[in-house]
């Protein structure tokens, strides 16, 4: 589990690609700091496992479902990436409850800088868009962000809008971030469950009820409505 809290901004440092997955080795000395063989690392948002690790760099494997539903297919030797390790028990939760299991990509629309800050318009999957509002957390490239704006629900497609402060365009590569680009979207895990928990509560409501059924055919075999036997 994570934060969104990023603690360092690494580089990819060398990318070895298979048939259906890919390793990749990153540099990122702090986010090293007290990492063990087997440790999570979030890496843009998507958590990966450590396999192997130098002084400055770790490598990682990364499968091919994960590259599809990732920015990290598009990644290249020398991207820039966030790093953040995987939360202690008993740190302060800066952020919200990350999980590092993204949901898909946005494409970022616009931005538009302010006065201290930085307005981010980014696009937003028709699956997802129920499970962000506004005021509500959504993680962007392992981000922990607050949503600012959101598209009305009929809207043609559906987007939404973050504002970043100094230190998260200077710390985070979404200061870099310019529209077309991909980013990995998490959305929020108690959203998902609600969502889920809807799912079934709809599915059960359409389904006929006991009660509603007519008498005579609820009726056992080889009976009538009283309960007599056929003559």
């Amino acid at each position: 589990m994570f934060t969104g809290i990023i603690e360092e901004l690494g580089t990819i440092v060398a990318i070895d690609h298979g048939a259906d997955s890919a390793r990749f080795t990153v540099r990122g000395p702090l986010a090293l700091e007290g990492t063990r063989h087997g440790d999570s690392i979030a890496v843009s948002g998507v958590c990966l496992t450590v396999v192997e690790q130098t002084g400055e760099t770790f490598t990682a494997d990364v499968m091919a479902q994960t590259l599809a539903m990732s920015s990290l297919d598009g990644v290249t030797v020398g991207s820039p990436v966030n790093l953040e390790r995987a939360a202690r028990v008993g740190d302060r939760l800066g952020g919200h409850i990350v999980q590092g299991h993204v949901d898909g990509t946005g494409t970022v629309l616009a931005t538009v800088p302010g006065e201290a800050w930085r307005v981010v318009r980014v696009s937003l999957p028709a699956a997802l868009a129920p499970l962000v509002v506004d005021k509500g957390s959504i993680t962007v490239d392992g981000v922990s962000l607050t949503v600012s704006a959101i598209s009305a629900p009929d809207a043609p497609e559906a987007w939404f809008e973050v504002s970043l402060i100094p230190e998260t365009l200077a710390a985070t590569t979404l200061g870099e971030r310019v529209p077309g680009d991909r980013v990995n979207l998490e959305t929020d895990i108690l959203a998902r469950h609600v969502e889920r928990m809807l799912a079934f509560s709809r599915l059960e409501s359409a389904l006929p009820s006991s009660i509603d059924q007519d008498p005579q055919s609820a009726a056992p075999v080889g009976t009538t409505a009283t309960g007599r036997g056929n003559a």
